[in-house]
């Protein structure tokens, strides 16, 4: 679906045998969304098997494919952006449902997070169409700024609308979104402890064989090698991380990340390195990751606490990371279901 980031999160599965019970420690993954998948669940006795399990979770990713990539041109979304201004389109309930997550999302940040910004990555070499990574001239960012903002949006019954020729991109929450409806998909199938992880973003319930907690490893923000910051252990909730530091590019000693502020239209250029939130919903997780990121750290920190969001920031310092928690996280690190 998309050129994702997988950053941040490692899965430590620990041991795989059981206690004489009979039951096992299944898993399978594949290619999705420009990266990877993976599924890991303990089979008890009468529970299906990854034969049939596989393909109702394959079939998930391929209709969330179809319709939210932005690397497709069938996708829907993709013929929604081709329209011009003062269009209509019926969507999908899942796209709408993005939608929506995305304008809640809007609002808590006072625009700074927008799902409007595919022309800006765009422009800055970072979207599908990007052609070249560089700083834009200020005439061809205030253009392009004309097409962007999420209130020219609206949805009307089971139509997307625009009165604007905005372009939507949904790679910030469609992972999280996938994976909400891998865990929801298997707990139908009776099966109830879990670790489902789409692109990075994941989810976890349950235990594993041998009864011990899923355990998450959180890196040190280094596309150099992977390092270990912390590990939590979760049950019942989304993990997400993001970073600044996988897709980016460098210009007259400046450093342009992926991440953009929808209000200014440029890369953020704060401190704040990545940031791992965990939500009950991944697909939250997800956008609230991304828009704590925009933020910035100390922003970023305020809005966490105000809204009990639970969040682990990593803060580039001269002397290497440094970390911070909200309570929020605090909190939930470790809590179970």
């Amino acid at each position: 679906m998309s050129k994702k980031r997988l950053i941040g999160l490692l899965l430590l599965v620990g041991t795989l045998s059981g206690c004489g019970s009979g039951d096992s420690m299944e898993s399978f993954g594949g290619p999705t969304m420009g990266s990877t998948y993976s599924i890991k669940y303990v089979r008890h006795a009468g529970l299906p098997g990854v034969a049939q399990v596989q393909p109702e979770v394959e079939q998930i990713l391929t209709d969330i494919d179809r319709q939210m990539s932005t690397y497709r041109h069938d996708s829907d979304i993709e013929r929604f952006n081709a329209l011009p201004a003062n269009s209509c389109q019926t969507m999908p309930a899942a796209v709408l449902e993005l939608v929506r997550v995305g304008e809640q999302l809007s609002e808590q940040s006072e625009g700074s997070y927008d799902l409007t910004v595919e022309p800006l990555m765009n422009l800055w070499g970072f979207g599908p169409q990007g052609r070249e990574e560089k700083v834009p001239s200020a005439a061809a960012l205030a253009e392009t700024l004309q097409r962007v903002g999420y209130r020219h949006l609206r949805i009307d019954g089971d139509r997307l609308c625009k009165d604007a020729p905005v372009e939507v991109d949904f790679n910030s929450i469609a992972a999280g979104y996938a994976v909400d409806t891998i865990a929801a998909r298997l707990e139908a199938m009776g099966i109830h402890d879990y670790l489902a992880e789409a692109t990075g973003e994941l989810k976890a319930r349950g235990s594993k064989l041998d009864g011990s907690a899923w355990r998450i490893a959180l890196e040190e923000p280094r596309d150099d090698q992977q390092v270990v910051e912390r590990i939590i252990q979760v049950d019942g909730y989304g993990v997400s991380t993001s970073g600044d530091y996988r897709n980016y590019f460098q210009q007259d000693g400046r450093r342009y990340s992926h991440t953009f502020d929808a209000r200014s239209g440029a890369p953020v250029l704060h401190n704040l390195a990545s940031v791992t939130v965990i939500d009950p919903r991944t697909v939250m997780a997800d956008g609230l990751s991304t828009l704590l990121l925009i933020l910035g750290p100390e922003k970023a920190w305020d809005f966490a606490e105000k809204h009990q969001i639970g969040a682990f920031f990593v803060i580039r310092a001269d002397t290497g990371f440094v970390t911070r928690t909200s309570a929020a996280f605090d909190r939930l690190v470790g809590v179970k279901n």
